[in-house]
């Protein structure tokens, strides 16, 4: 999931103006926090950037505790590896809204499609040799509806090899969750940036909506802005882009990108390059803009045109001839 900030952001706080900007290290990646001194009603915030970093940081720490997959300490590893079979409350939320989304999608956003992940190469451990027996064998014992949990929050499993993997989703929930702590302390003009993943609200240090490029999904483009396709003004939103043009690995001539449909087991093969999803919070575009990717470009219009409460921006095509598709109440928001 990729999109590029065009503020420019710097390591720890540092002040311009009524603006601060705090960076720190989350989720194998980095975060970046921009937000106004000056809340609602014209109040100076009484909090200092040190203790909003702390804030954020004791956050995002949280999470990971929690849902990471590559902590092995982590609530979400333990059950994985069915060491605990007790969850905690980031947990059963995560599990909750999620389960929600997979009932929504008919399956095409499922968590618990870690076992294909892991074995197509994307998930927590390394792949193997893929076959159509191995992948009917994952088939047999995924799907969100095959694991629950207690109202003690003890995790019940239908098969022990179960597994969650929350990566498409993770960033987008950390985004929200970062958020409602800055406006607990009063802040109300933020962006909030987590592993490339948006949250934002109000204006900008130039009093405008946020400015926020989507990149050119070429295939091998690492560098985040070097190459933009389109500059979006947002606000009061979540926005998130998901594409296949930086996970994906080419074996015997063949690509496979890290887009797995959970409902074949198999690497998606479409003319989607991208999605960017804008939804009333990150969680949601983070999880809409993975289902795009999974059902490809005619169903994820179709789907767009039937969401009047979702903005999005395809692009599609062959990596020389790309197209773009804009759903209805998007091209409004595309800086002239």
């Amino acid at each position: 999931m990729t999109v590029f900030i065009t503020i420019l952001l710097s390591v720890g706080c540092s002040h311009s103006g009524r603006y601060v900007k705090i960076e720190g290290y989350a989720q194998g990646g980095t975060y970046h926090i921009t937000y106004s001194t000056i809340g609602k009603d014209s109040r100076k915030i009484p909090a200092s950037p040190l203790y909003v970093k702390q804030v954020s940081d004791s956050v995002l720490a949280a999470i990971d505790n929690s849902l990471s997959g590559y902590n092995k300490y982590s609530t979400l590893s333990r059950v994985n590896a069915n060491k605990s079979l007790h969850s905690d409350s980031l947990l059963r939320d995560m599990f909750r809204r999620s389960y929600s989304f997979y009932k929504e999608t008919g399956g095409y956003f499922d968590p618990s499609a870690e076992p294909l992940f892991a074995l197509w190469g994307f998930g927590f451990e390394n792949n193997t040799e893929v076959t159509k027996e191995k992948v009917d064998s994952v088939l047999s014992f995924i799907g969100m509806d095959k694991i629950s949990f207690l109202n003690d929050g003890t995790v019940v499993k239908k098969d022990s090899r179960m597994k969650l993997n929350f990566n498409a989703i993770a960033q987008g929930y950390s985004c929200d969750l970062v958020s409602a702590a800055l406006e607990k302390l009063g802040i109300t003009d933020y962006l909030v940036e987590v592993g490339m993943e948006i949250f934002c609200r109000g204006k900008n240090p130039s009093g405008k909506p946020w400015s926020i490029g989507i990149d050119t999904p070429f295939d091998g483009n690492m560098e985040a802005g070097a190459s933009l396709k389109d500059v979006l003004m947002v606000s009061d939103a979540g926005v998130v882009t998901s594409g296949n043009y930086r996970k994906f690995y080419i074996r015997e001539g063949k690509k496979y990108s890290h887009s797995i449909n959970p409902v074949t087991g198999y690497p998606v093969q479409h003319n989607l390059l991208s999605a960017t999803i804008i939804a009333k919070d990150a969680t949601s575009a983070d999880t809409y803009a993975t289902y795009c990717m999974v059902i490809g470009e005619e169903k994820a219009r179709e789907f767009l045109e039937a969401r009047p409460d979702l903005k999005g921006y395809l692009i599609y095509g062959a990596q020389d001839s790309m197209k773009v598709y804009y759903s209805p109440n998007i091209k409004e928001l595309i800086r002239k």
